[in-house]
């Protein structure tokens, strides 16, 4: 079978690499013809383990090539998955622009049956929407099958996600379209990947659905770190207690400076708009996303506090990235408490392993550094921000050595409170009681 791919971002580039893998005939096409160059080179525009070494290996045997040509796309798919992105608009709804004109190139240059499956995360209805445009823009009328096929790749993780999912979502109201896509997905059989298929308004809440709800997790461990805190109790163990409840679970238990990132900040504000455009209020979704914003004012407090004011000051912050192993800075926590600490006087030293540059051009006044121990050259406190590996196993005397004040705010929870109070830090936590040396 051949496929393609329009959109050769995070999604539809791991999407299409993963195919190939699976020995479909896989074309990634893009307008952007700088990306796409790029990409026939061997250079991958974003930082994800292993999709380099994928996307070589699928080159390599044929199995994956990259165009702008839409028309060719179009022309030796079956199945053509639309991956470009649905950005917030002002009122938080999904911008469906860029989905629409791939609809309305696929139609211009239909010329057999397609199916036409939306791979972005996009609203209920959408999948009629994409059914209208082509309709209306098709030189003569040609089948074709619309398919919400949402994808549930968490950065850091994707191809492993894709490779070996949770299950598989198809939302379909053709059985022949349903048919096709069980064909695509049919090495996922060996390991006995559930494969939920449903209509299409269902397939597309239920991303909506399960991304809200994960983030209503992190939301409310925060709210209850937070009154850890006032209380003298151990957010850590308290999540533990509760995640061994098999009903609850222990993933996104973990409480910090709240969610970020390209999904779940975007996929609640358009959620909740979802709700109001159908009169009926997301009430606990609006509820998540102002406890998320609230949080990282509340990190800026513990900063501030830990310091005794902010002007002047100067923090060495570890970790811009809104999670470890990827780049992506979209809405990530690091990145608003640095604005903010910034504009109360703080200068800030900060090393990431892989989102320095681009963070630096959005915030040229973060002062790039070389590694941990540089950035905490003569800081008042180090801010853990992001939990990459590399910060697990700090030299607590080499950083209290480079260190104007033995100050660790650790905003991720990673370390022992009592282990960096004995190696000489005031050490703050999330959720956790401080500790003195």
């Amino acid at each position: 079978m051949h496929i393609s791919v329009i959109g050769t971002g995070y999604v539809g580039l791991v999407t299409g690499a993963c195919f190939a893998e699976f020995g479909v005939h896989v074309t990634c096409m893009d307008s952007d013809s700088r990306r796409i160059e790029k990409l026939e080179k061997g250079e991958i525009p974003f930082y994800e383990p292993g999709i380099a070494e994928l996307v070589a290996k699928g080159v390599k045997e044929g199995r994956l090539s990259f165009t702008t040509n839409i028309a060719q796309a179009v022309d030796k798919a079956l199945v053509i998955f639309i991956a470009v992105g649905t950005p917030p608009s002002a009122d938080g709804s999904a911008d469906l622009s860029f989905v629409k004109e791939v609809g309305k190139g696929i139609a211009h240059h239909m010329t057999s049956y397609k199916v036409i499956v939306t791979k972005s995360t996009v609203p209920v209805g959408t999948g009629e929407t994409i059914r209208e445009v082509v309709k209306k823009t098709q030189k003569s009328p040609i089948r074709f099958d619309i398919v919400s096929n949402p994808e549930f790749l968490r950065e850091g993780s994707a191809i492993e996600d894709f490779m070996r999912p949770n299950r598989v979502v198809i939302g379909a109201d053709s059985d022949q379209a349903i048919a096709i896509m069980k064909d695509l997905y049919r090495p996922l059989y060996l390991i006995e990947t559930p494969i939920v298929v449903t209509d299409v308004p269902t397939a597309e809440l239920i991303k909506y659905a399960s991304n809200a709800f994960l983030a209503t997790k992190i939301s409310f461990i925060n709210e209850i770190a937070n009154l850890c805190e006032r209380v003298g109790a151990n957010v850590q163990l308290v999540a533990k207690g509760m995640g061994l409840d098999h009903r609850i679970g222990s993933k996104f238990l973990h409480a910090g400076p709240g969610f970020g990132g390209s999904c779940f900040p975007k996929d609640l504000a358009a959620l909740i708009q979802t709700g109001e455009r159908n009169g009926y209020p997301m009430q606990i979704a609006s509820a998540a996303s102002r406890v998320n914003d609230i949080q990282r004012g509340r990190m800026v407090d513990k900063i501030r506090e830990s310091v005794g004011g902010l002007k002047g000051k100067t923090l060495a912050m570890l970790g811009l990235s809104f999670k470890p192993n990827t780049n992506d800075l979209r809405e990530a926590p690091a990145l608003a408490i640095s604005r903010e600490l910034l504009a109360e006087g703080a200068a800030i030293r900060t090393y990431d392993p892989e989102a320095m540059a681009e963070a630096c051009q959005l915030i040229p006044e973060l002062q790039a550094c070389r590694d941990t121990y540089h950035a905490a050259e003569g800081a008042d406190a180090l801010v853990i921000m992001t939990e990459w590996n590399v910060f697990r196993s700090l030299d607590f005397d080499k950083l209290k050595a480079a260190m104007r004040t033995p100050v660790l705010l650790d905003l991720r929870n990673i370390y022992d409170p009592e282990r960096a109070a004995v190696a000489g830090f005031k050490y703050v936590s999330v959720g956790r009681v401080s500790q003195n040396p």
